[in-house]
């Protein structure tokens, strides 16, 4: 057995005898896009592209400190197969993404946990003028976005422009 805080990889700890592939789950794993400017969304495997219909998913965007903050949020696949965000201009991610666009949005499966989809992007901004893109969110969640922000706050577009996409599924 490897020493507190040495890492060995599944291979490593079969050939060495210390697992067992009784004891080893299925691993497939599908990484769609590498080091790539930008990633189109529409070569999503379509294995997961259901996940792209969910109603959460968690946006880790880095902090000034930088350490991760990860916040789960509402979002969008839009007819151009671009996925996008409306978020409040107060919020802690905004601020995190203008001062540094590179993020991931991680989506779950909750019937199967270990099926997800993990967009590694950079994220444009934009004003969200007049609500009209919080409105369309609003639509899908049947809600008022207008309601959830204070006086004096505002909206943004967040576009998510994907360079790498990793489609995981294990199975037991």
């Amino acid at each position: 057995m490897a020493p507190l805080g040495v890492t060995t990889s599944v291979k490593d700890r079969l050939r060495d005898g210390t697992l067992s592939a009784s004891g080893v789950a299925a691993r497939r794993i599908a990484v769609v896009a590498l080091d790539r400017e930008e990633k189109d969304m529409a070569d999503l495997p379509e294995s997961h592209r259901d996940l792209l219909t969910r109603d959460v998913g968690a946006l880790a965007t880095i902090g000034r400190d930088g350490l991760p903050q990860v916040t789960a949020v509402w979002f969008l696949l839009d007819e151009d197969d671009t996925i996008r965000l409306s978020l409040n201009t107060a919020r802690q991610k905004v601020k995190n993404l203008r001062e540094r666009p590179e993020c991931t949005l991680f989506i779950f499966d909750p019937n199967n946990p270990y099926r997800t989809l993990e967009i590694r992007a950079r994220a444009e901004i934009a004003t969200d003028e007049g609500y009209a893109f919080a409105d369309k969110v609003g639509r899908k969640y049947g809600a008022d976005l207008h309601s959830m922000d204070q006086a004096g706050e505002g909206r943004v577009v967040v576009t998510l422009r994907s360079v790498r996409v990793i489609a995981t599924a294990l199975s037991c």
